[in-house]
């Protein structure tokens, strides 16, 4: 009996979920969800976090499982991970789950997707990896592993169908979470900033490494720049307790900028709702800072055998996410050695003395917002649904506003 008669004669729907960290639960969670008020009586097994676990799911390891960082932690840990995958395998075969689906950690779901396809379950893939912007040739890996990629951003939906990979644009969750108002006045009052003022906000990063490269050089721009401008206040969300202490010494070597400084332990959303303007490192932040619809500048250094090695891999024209989205520059950029603190106090100053363009860059990074506010979850729900039961993938096609993209 096949998948599709299964589903169709009332028996619950089988789902093996495999997240591999806490982003993943979370996604996970929402998905499950979803696929419950399609499916009231789903069962789902695989690995997920609390999140999860709260929505029914029976995970057979812990979610650290899989949260394995850098090349060393991997090689160590490498012999667990291959039995963990052995184990998810041989369950899953014995289960026979009407779908397998990965979520994010790429380097173990593929190949465990992979294994599953050639044994006849459906696999998909939730989050693309970054194939779109090095190592483009695993896309081809990527074909042989998963019926479809659910994909967050619409350039990553275009690459996808380039390559004949069947794909659904779902939505990106961040824009689910973020309002389509924000409220400047409101956030600023929260955060005890006086109303009139104009006011930066300044994300330096939330590892040590980017506080090492970036910290001081991005002190040292809103240092002068609040010496060009009196009314000039700056928020710095610390993303943890230890970059607050970072973040706090290295303010203490500059008084006269730190009486300037509102200096936050997180809250980084309410600071970027607040700002007139937003100074961070390429991320996740500036997708944030985008969806918060306030013009930024991104910046971002790194040790120099890193740099030299990066730009030989990576293939796209930007680096941050919202020149990648709008396939135009409407963020300036500036990397390694342009990344002054001179450089970046004058394109700053520029942006903060042009009311006109920040408001046509607010307006442009709402509707942008629009497009990408598609309900993730439900989306990423009905293309599974369109998987189990043998049906064509909902459209992946981005909406006009979103902007066109293929890198």
């Amino acid at each position: 009996m096949s998948a599709v008669e299964k589903v169709d004669n009332h028996t619950p729907l089988r789902v093996y979920l495999v997240a591999g960290e806490l982003s993943g639960d979370t996604l996970g969670a929402g998905l499950m969800r979803a696929l419950k008020a399609r499916y009231p009586d789903a069962v789902f097994r695989g690995i997920g976090g609390p999140k999860m676990i709260a929505e029914g799911i029976d995970s057979r390891f812990p979610l650290e499982t899989l949260s394995v960082m850098g090349l060393v932690e991997v090689l160590k840990h490498l012999p667990e991970l291959i039995r963990v995958r052995r184990t998810l395998k041989a369950e899953a075969l014995a289960w026979r789950p009407h779908i397998m689906v990965g979520i994010d950690a790429p380097d173990f779901n593929l190949g465990l997707e992979r294994q599953l396809r050639q044994a006849g379950i459906t696999t998909a893939h939730y989050v693309s990896p970054t194939v779109w912007a090095w190592r483009q040739g695993r896309v081809k890996g990527i074909a042989k592993s998963v019926d479809a990629m659910l994909t967050f951003l619409p350039f990553e939906a275009a690459f996808y169908a380039r390559h004949r990979v069947p794909v659904a644009f779902v939505g990106h969750p961040l824009a689910d979470e973020f309002p389509l108002q924000s409220e400047r006045n409101a956030a600023r009052d929260a955060l005890g900033l006086p109303g009139p003022a104009t006011v930066l906000a300044v994300l330096p990063g939330s590892r040590a490494n980017e506080i090492r490269f970036l910290g001081e050089t991005f002190l040292a721009a809103a240092e002068r720049l609040c010496a060009a401008r009196p009314a000039l206040r700056v928020v710095i969300p610390a993303a943890t307790p230890a970059r607050h202490r970072e973040l706090e010494a290295l303010l203490a070597r500059r008084p006269a900028l730190a009486e300037r400084v509102t200096l936050l332990e997180g809250q980084s959303r309410e600071a970027m709702v607040a700002s007139d303007a937003v100074l961070l490192a390429s991320g996740t932040a500036a997708l944030e800072a985008m969806l918060c619809h306030r013009p930024m500048l991104v910046a971002y250094k790194m040790a120099p055998l890193s740099h030299a090695l990066v730009k030989r891999l990576v293939k796209t024209e930007w680096i941050s996410l919202p020149n990648l989205i709008a396939r135009e520059t409407l963020v300036p950029e500036l990397v390694q050695d342009a990344a002054t603190p001179e450089a970046i106090a004058d394109r700053l100053g520029a942006l903060l003395d042009d009311a006109e363009g920040r408001a046509a860059l607010e307006a442009r990074f709402a509707s942008m917002h629009a497009g990408l506010q598609r309900d993730a979850s439900r989306r990423a729900a009905e293309a599974i649904d369109a998987l189990v039961t043998g049906q064509p993938l909902p459209a992946s096609v981005a909406p006009e506003r979103a902007g066109e993209m293929a890198p």
